[in-house]
């Protein structure tokens, strides 16, 4: 899978892809991942990417012209291209899973007090990883990357486990022990020493279920469409 990154922070992901699993995808070349510094389409000899509102306000907004300048450049023929702005649609796994299954993303990382508007025509859609206010979209594009990339084949070794994560099926997962049996007169569940394969993927429904319940009950209402397997929503430009 290919992922082009476009921010005047190339840097910020510099530990990111070189770390653990994402690291050793790029390594293999299972993960083509490029970063591209936004300055490089500028044409002023301060290399700015940046001007004030029209209307007044405070802060500054980023330009569209570089923007769309270093899009046309960067992007590959079919690629689906990304802007992360809090208007946009809700990050889920089921997102991922989607986004997964495309041969080649473009993520474009606002900073300042935002993009210009006129950017939502020249991406395909806009993506919000949670409710709350970042810097800038590196950190969005660092969860994102990384959410996405572990679904790709070859990424993950055990990829059957990625069928029992939380969200996977909509749900919180079960709960997870290992040796040893006893710690400080806290014991692992009876259940999981059995060796009742079918009691325990019993229990770790039940168990998934009530703390999902308790924990996230918003899930419940949308795990079937949270589901991988659940039709995937359309993606259409912002307008």
């Amino acid at each position: 899978m290919r992922i082009d990154v476009l921010t005047i922070f190339p840097e910020y992901f510099s530990g990111v892809l070189s770390t653990s699993l994402l690291g050793k995808a790029v390594a293999r070349g299972t993960l083509d991942v490029r970063l591209h510094q936004l300055r490089d389409w500028t044409t002023d000899k301060h290399r700015t990417v940046d001007d004030t509102p029209y209307g007044g306000g405070h802060g500054m907004v980023m330009k569209i012209e570089p923007l769309v300048t270093a899009l046309e450049a960067i992007s590959p023929p079919g690629a689906h291209r990304v802007l992360f702005s809090p208007r946009g649609h809700r990050f889920t796994q089921s997102t991922a899973h989607r986004l997964a299954e495309l041969p080649s993303l473009v993520l474009v990382c606002g900073r300042y007090e935002g993009v210009d508007e006129r950017i939502t025509s020249f991406v395909d859609e806009q993506l919000c990883v949670g409710d709350y206010v970042l810097s800038g979209g590196e950190a969005a594009a660092a969860v994102v990357i990384d959410s996405v990339s572990r679904l790709v084949p070859g990424v993950i070794g055990n990829e059957g486990s990625l069928h029992e994560e939380s969200f996977s099926a909509g749900l919180l997962e079960y709960p997870q022990y290992t040796r040893p049996e006893v710690f400080r007169d806290l014991r692992v569940p009876d259940v999981l020493l059995s060796g009742n394969h079918a009691e325990v993927a019993r229990w770790r429904r039940a168990q998934a279920e009530a703390t999902t319940a308790k924990r996230r009950p918003d899930l419940l209402a949308g795990a079937a469409s949270e589901s991988p397997s659940a039709a995937p929503a359309t993606a259409k430009k912002d307008s």
